[in-house]
């Protein structure tokens, strides 16, 4: 069970959580629960950082942050003392989650998660701090964002658990964003992919790399309300009934920018080095696209987070004289919208179906990128929400949601 921090921001919540894991372990089953920090006490210890150095630390920025996670888990397992449960907290480390050494992007390399068995073999219920480990040379580290979602599916499937179930202020994952198409509906299920896909794209629901964890060890995940009994969205592996459904949700990003490199060199590496560079930054790049004039000249677009701009720039100008760039260029007011379905790998035309319908609405097409399952168009950031209710709309996605539901 994972409870992020919305769920235990005060006293009352943490409360009502303590009372939801204490109604699970009465039920029969062994409990694991992961927290969150409470709120915004991961902001707070931002600010504090700042408010000192304006380049702090990664590794005692780490230390730092590690700490809203464990007041948490503290106070929860205080919670379930007073309701009469034996409950322990563990921190990452004494969890067992080893990590690489990437300070505040730290990603998990194995669990030793001996002391959580010996604590449910005792009858225990335990507590984890999400968001953190400890890497091989005993440094605390974080697991950046979505970091507790991520350390909820790793222990999981460590522990061979029969289910995650992350808790969050939502009842699951719907078509779309209820914030921007009002007629959304939520989904019952999705197969891992499919998430994954949505992840990716924008969805806020849970994190990229959780579901990739719950992707690679089949991890049953159930995204449901901490405020609200009724069932969530299950996300489980793909069945052959999910591709019934050709198109399951629209995802968005309205925090995206474009980078175009123009006049390079076409010739085998230029884009090798490129990507290197970004990587090697710790850049993620995303939508990239190629073109070569008639001169033998090429340009270079990609996308990456709006946050990452300065640093992706940054990796270009460093790369100018040695692959005589001519020019770098940057949009920062650009968006994505996906479609994601796994019926689209069986259906043609779903992208003419996309296309036609952003047409009719006079928006313009920045790039286009397609996986199996999965058509994402990137788009200027004003015109974002109003493609999303255009394609919840032609593809009738509240309709067929409820359809998949009655089955």
């Amino acid at each position: 069970m994972k409870f992020g921090g919305s769920s235990v921001a005060d006293a009352e919540k943490i409360t009502n959580v303590a009372g939801r894991i204490a109604v699970a372990r009465e039920s029969g089953d062994d409990v694991v629960a992961v927290v969150s920090a409470r709120g915004k006490t991961t902001d707070s210890l931002v600010s504090m950082a700042q408010e000192i150095s304006s380049n702090p630390n990664p590794q005692e920025m780490d230390m730092l942050l590690s700490t809203g996670e464990r007041i948490s888990c503290a106070l929860m397992a205080m919670a379930l003392h007073d309701r009469g449960h034996d409950a322990r907290s563990f921190t990452g480390s004494q969890a067992g989650i080893l990590t690489d050494g990437s300070h505040t992007k730290a990603k998990i390399v194995d669990i030793k998660a001996d002391r959580l068995r010996e604590a449910l073999d005792d009858d225990q219920i335990v507590l984890v701090a999400g968001f953190q480990g400890m890497s091989r040379e005993h440094n605390v580290t974080t697991l950046g964002r979505g970091g507790s979602d991520t350390t909820a599916v790793a222990l999981a499937a460590g522990l061979d658990a029969d289910v995650c179930e992350i808790y969050t202020d939502v009842t699951g994952v719907f078509t779309a964003d209820p914030r921007v198409a009002p007629e959304a509906v939520k989904l019952s299920t999705l197969s891992h992919e499919e998430m994954l896909e949505m992840a990716a794209m924008g969805s806020r629901v849970l994190a990229l790399r959780s579901v990739e964890f719950a992707r690679n060890h089949d991890v049953p995940l159930h995204v449901r309300s901490s405020f609200k009994p009724e069932e969530g969205t299950w996300i489980v592996k793909e069945t052959p009934a999910m591709e019934d459904a050709i198109v399951s949700g629209i995802a968005h990003r309205s925090d995206e920018a474009k980078v175009t490199v123009s006049g390079i060199k076409d010739k085998p590496g230029v884009a090798a080095d490129i990507m290197t560079a970004l990587a090697d930054r710790l850049v993620n790049v995303d939508t990239i696209i190629q073109n070569v004039s008639a001169d033998g000249a090429a340009d270079l677009s990609f996308t990456v987070p709006l946050d990452e701009l300065k640093t992706a720039l940054e990796a270009m100008e460093s790369l100018r004289e040695t692959l005589g760039i001519k020019e770098i260029s940057s949009d920062d007011q650009m968006g994505k919208v996906s479609l994601v379905g796994a019926g689209m790998k069986s259906n043609p035309g779903i992208a003419a179906k996309m296309f036609r319908a952003l047409a009719a609405e006079e928006i313009n097409l920045e790039m286009i990128d397609t996986s199996t399952i999965r058509i994402t168009v990137v788009i200027p950031r004003r015109d974002v929400e109003r493609a999303v209710r255009c394609l919840h709309e032609a593809f009738d996605l509240g309709t067929e949601a409820a359809r998949r539901a009655s089955v």
